[in-house]
């Protein structure tokens, strides 16, 4: 027996722009050979223009609206691993159905890393603004009481990034069955249905 995590459904990583939901989503991917998914860059090939192009054509609502629709209809693929926007997880219908479907996982990070990793991008639109570490300060204020409703929480630190994949894998295999425990559990059903 291999001892192999056994993901039955999608993982869907959640948190704050910086947190390193593409990054640690992409070696997650790789180490247990599942497909990876940018909500993001889902949603911009869907609208045929860039997220701050979203933004500036149509308003954050619209963006939102649009990324409802698109990690709707991702959630019905087979098991893989989903890199949402900040705010995906914020929307109460999207919140529900990543539930109902899939394992969520929070990357946490502190305001410090957040501000030195979003100021190497200047294409964050929530970002265009005087004070950009103000604004991710407000952010985690009312988005960290949400994010801490997802099934799994990882601090998300400075560092190498397989430091922060080892700790989310981690938190997987206490959260999902492995193969041996599937099978152990299967034996066990059995055996009491006999």
């Amino acid at each position: 027996m291999s001892g192999e995590m056994v993901v039955d459904r999608p993982l869907v990583l959640v948190g704050l722009m910086g947190a390193g939901k593409s990054c640690i989503g992409r070696r997650l991917a790789q180490r247990l050979r599942l497909p990876f998914v940018d909500a993001d860059r889902e949603i911009e090939q869907a609208a045929g223009c860039s997220i701050p192009e979203i933004f500036a054509r149509h308003g954050e609502q619209a963006f939102r609206d649009g990324e409802r629709r698109v990690i709707l209809r991702l959630l019905e693929s087979p098991p893989f691993v989903l890199a949402t926007g900040g705010g995906a997880f914020m929307d109460p219908r999207t919140r529900a159905v990543i539930r109902e479907k899939a394992i969520s996982i929070w990357l946490r990070a502190d305001l410090d890393l957040l501000v030195r990793r979003t100021g190497r991008r200047g294409d964050r639109p929530l970002l265009q603004v005087d004070d950009p570490r103000a604004k991710l300060a407000e952010l985690m204020t009312t988005r960290y009481p949400i994010y801490a409703e997802a099934d799994l929480t990882v601090d998300s630190q400075d560092g190498p990034p397989d430091a922060t994949l080892e700790r989310v894998l981690a938190a997987l295999a206490e959260f999902t069955p492995s193969s041996d425990r599937q099978t152990e559990t299967d034996e066990g059903r059995r055996a009491a249905s006999s």
